[in-house]
């Protein structure tokens, strides 16, 4: 059985942060510490972000409030607003934002209405609320109220693997379902001003965005790009249990980010990859640059640096991660998502190519995906499975 993603949008809230603009409002905050100051400027100066979007209109130089509660334009003031201040927004503001995707993806999959959708799996780890946007999206698209719900909350940066997978095991127990795979964070309503450098990195990083997904084994038309999904696997490095984490405080969320990360994830990548890439002895056998798309999840600019030279990938197999890291920041679970768009929306060298995925998130957990870009007509049936597994087959007798 083929169990295929069969489109993927994305959605973000309208409010752009500029960089340097984030940049000098962080460092002019009052109690910064000389040593605080130099941090924020080095932390967002070689974030490689150029703007970021967030779910806070207030942090748009252009809103006004006469009681703000986030950001304080009048005197350039960042607020301390309570965890359920918080929250409260993110119950509005993030139901927005998985509908929004939600709507596109079914809108973009051709042959699939939302009377079709037979599971709802949802993803965040930014707040809470119930009914939760499972039901919301239900409710606002109109779906069947028969619909399978499910939502994976709280587990960080790499949560949209174990989604897709929860997708493709309920396509292979019902080859008629189709699943609707949504993600939606609003990292920017937890920054906060600190002296901390865990908080001020997090603060130069995180950033508001959604994506969703149409995932099916049903015989659809071939119109658009699809991915198969291949095979999943998950590791836990031995050490950095406390190098990642997201804790609950009285004033937002706290993200902890140790500098240690990249190192980690140097030491462990290679080790990460091989029960992955053991499903195809075609693709283990050769060098990792040789498997065409790389779509990493980019927790920062230095986490990109050291997976690029471990894995001795090309620079133009890191662009889709590192524009998306530009152009977005790191929107936790979303991010890997708008990273397969890119790639997705890329133009294809062949008919079936290979992409090797990994996100990394609290524990330290490693998830990997391996996934193949087809084009319309030619790798979404069993006999096109069928035909790339050949070629890979080939590829490994050369």
């Amino acid at each position: 059985m083929t169990v295929t993603l069969r489109s993927l949008e994305t959605a973000v809230p309208p409010t752009i942060l500029v960089q340097p603009e984030a940049r000098d409002v962080f460092a002019a905050q009052p109690g910064l510490t000389r040593l605080g100051q130099r941090l924020v400027r080095t932390c967002f100066d070689s974030a490689a972000i150029d703007t970021r979007h967030t779910a806070v209109a207030e942090m748009s130089t252009s809103f006004r409030s006469e009681t703000p509660v986030f950001f304080d334009v009048d005197t350039g003031l960042l607020l301390t607003p309570s965890t359920k201040e918080r929250n409260d927004l993110f119950t509005v503001e993030a139901t927005a934002l998985f509908i929004e995707a939600a709507t596109r993806a079914l809108d973009a999959c051709d042959g699939v209405s939302a009377a079709d959708v037979t599971h709802v799996v949802t993803v965040s780890c930014t707040g809470f609320f119930n009914p939760g946007p499972d039901y919301k999206i239900v409710r606002a698209l109109g779906m069947p109220a028969s619909v399978q719900r499910y939502h994976l909350g709280f587990m960080g940066c790499y949560a949209a693997f174990p989604a897709l997978r929860a997708a493709k095991a309920f396509c292979e127990a019902d080859p008629d379902a189709v699943v609707l795979v949504v993600s939606a964070e609003l990292c920017s309503l937890h920054v906060r001003t600190s002296n901390n450098p865990d908080t001020i990195m997090g603060s130069s990083l995180f950033a508001d965005g959604a994506a969703a997904a149409v995932v099916t084994a049903r015989d659809l038309p071939d119109t658009q790009p699809g991915m198969l999904l291949d095979h999943f696997e998950t590791v836990l490095t031995p050490v950095g249990e406390d190098s990642m984490a997201w804790n609950i405080g009285d004033q937002g969320f706290e993200m902890v980010l140790d500098s240690y990360v990249p190192r980690i994830i140097d030491d462990h990548i290679v080790g990460a990859l091989e029960p992955l890439l053991a499903h195809e002895p075609a693709l283990a056998g050769q060098p990792y640059r040789d498997i065409r798309h790389w779509a990493i999840h980019p927790g920062g600019r230095s986490i990109l640096d050291k997976v690029e030279a471990k894995l001795g990938l090309s620079e133009d197999q890191l662009v889709p991660a590192r524009e998306t890291l530009r152009n977005y920041g790191n929107m936790s679970s979303a991010t890997v998502m708008f990273v397969l768009k890119h790639i997705l929306d890329q133009p294809a060298a062949e008919p079936s190519e290979s992409i090797c995925a990994m996100a990394f998130g609290p524990g330290l957990t490693v998830e990997t995906g391996l996934f193949t870009k087809v084009s319309p007509g030619s790798g979404r049936t069993m006999e096109g499975a069928a035909a790339h597994s050949a070629v890979l087959d080939n590829a490994a007798r050369v």
